[in-house]
């Protein structure tokens, strides 16, 4: 398996390059150059599995055997999520009106970011030790990020981390969780601006290819390939609890409902149904409803940020979205790079009408407000006595929207 920048300028690049990268150097994000398509039997073989075991196959799918062999990428993987505090990883939770919860919040910062950056952690880890190589993490946060980056990689010698937190625009909690880790290798800065205006600097570092060959500088950011890769296990593993009885002649469609921002976990989920699961995706968004805009109307255009209940969703430029334009893209994926500079520069865009169409087949979207999330939370626990964080009510919202109409007849799932 080799990797291509979705801009095109970089192709037949290795898993551990692209592991220690940020944004390619041509500006774009790295891909694989092909998806795996699994066939019938192969997905009704899957849903036996744990959560820990399809992590492991799907991993082994986009990393080459002479990269991390199989032996030691299961033992990599077993102890990234030794630090969960749930036997299951991700439990589901049945609650009442038909809403059923995947919880991703077991991990030490109690993010869904944990499941993939305990990974990642590793993955470094691993490579660092066999070159005796130190290098820099720069990560930029809107909240969760930044913590989980710290805690995978906390402590390790051969990485330093630095991480800019917007001023005052993060929860206390993820704050405390980002500046009060005495270690060494930990460094962390309060920035004035937005999530997304601080990431504008970190994207000109990444362009610089001799300044990120000089200070060994990478990104555990979403950007990181590793990152979504590891996430395409959390929509088989929600596929398989929802749709309890797979067979290779019956895969049932099933709901996803996705609390967006930066849009990586939801490009997973694109790739997992390129890779053949049968679901539906909806980007459930805050009140900065680019994602959502996107996918009804093709506008890619920059709004600005407001703050919300659910914070660490407050991006207004989903970086993201660019791989899933490079999935969905087909005979037009030499176009990216125009289309993508034409973005940076103008921050406007409208995609093509054949690009649309497909990101409309592949997922849905809502933008909901904070009185909203208010609502369903109070719902939520009136119902079921299940407290909901501002970001899981963002995506709850829409399924309490869709039962209220009587539109429930499709299995749904909510991560």
């Amino acid at each position: 398996m080799k990797y291509t920048s979705t801009r095109g300028g970089a192709t037949g690049v290795d898993f551990q390059d692209v592991l220690f990268s940020g944004f390619a150097p041509d500006g774009g994000l790295f891909m694989p150059e092909e998806i795996p398509k699994l066939d019938s039997k192969t997905i009704e073989a899957w849903s036996l599995f744990s959560y820990i075991e399809l992590v492991k196959e799907i991993c082994s799918l986009f990393i080459p055997l002479e990269s991390i062999p199989r032996t030691d990428l299961n033992g990599l993987i077993d102890k990234a999520f030794s630090r969960f505090r749930h036997k299951d990883i991700v439990p589901i939770s049945r609650l009442g009106s038909g809403l059923i919860v995947l919880e991703m919040w077991h991990g030490v910062t109690h993010a869904f970011k944990d499941l993939a950056m305990s990974c990642v952690g590793q993955f470094l880890d691993y490579f660092l030790k066999k070159t005796n190589k130190h290098v820099n993490i720069l990560v930029g946060t809107s909240g969760d990020t930044g913590s989980s980056a710290i805690e995978s990689v906390r402590g390790i010698k051969n990485i330093d981390i630095i991480v800019l937190l917007p001023h005052g625009r993060c929860t206390k909690i993820q704050e405390l969780q980002m500046t009060t880790v005495i270690e060494d290798n930990v460094h962390v800065f309060a920035v004035d601006g937005t999530s997304d205006e601080l990431d504008e600097p970190i994207k000109k570092l990444f362009a610089d290819t001799d300044f990120v060959r000089k200070h060994h500088l990478m990104s555990t950011n979403s950007v990181n390939w590793a990152r979504v890769l590891v996430q395409i296990a959390h929509y088989f593993y929600a596929y398989f609890q929802c749709a309890k009885f797979v067979t290779s002649e019956t895969l049932p469609l099933v709901e996803i409902v996705v609390p967006s921002g930066g849009a990586g976990n939801i490009t997973a989920g694109c790739i997992a149904q390129m890779m053949g699961l049968p679901i539906r995706l909806v980007a459930a968004v805050n009140r900065n409803d680019i994602i959502h805009r996107i996918v009804q109307h093709g506008d890619f255009s920059l709004g600005d940020t407001e703050t919300s209940l659910a914070s660490a969703m407050d991006i207004q430029e989903p970086y993201n979205m660019e791989r899933i334009f490079w999935l969905l893209a087909g005979s037009e994926k030499s176009r990216m790079r125009e289309m993508m500079e034409e973005y940076n520069i103008k921050k406007v865009l409208k995609l093509p009408d054949e690009l649309h169409k497909k990101v409309l087949q592949a997922m849905t979207s809502c933008s909901v407000t904070d009185e909203n999330i208010l609502q369903t939370i109070r719902r939520c626990w009136e119902e079921n006595r299940y407290l909901l964080c501002p970001h899981s009510a963002v995506a709850v919202f829409y399924h309490y929207k869709q039962f209220d109409n009587n539109q429930n007849r499709r299995c749904r799932i909510f991560l």
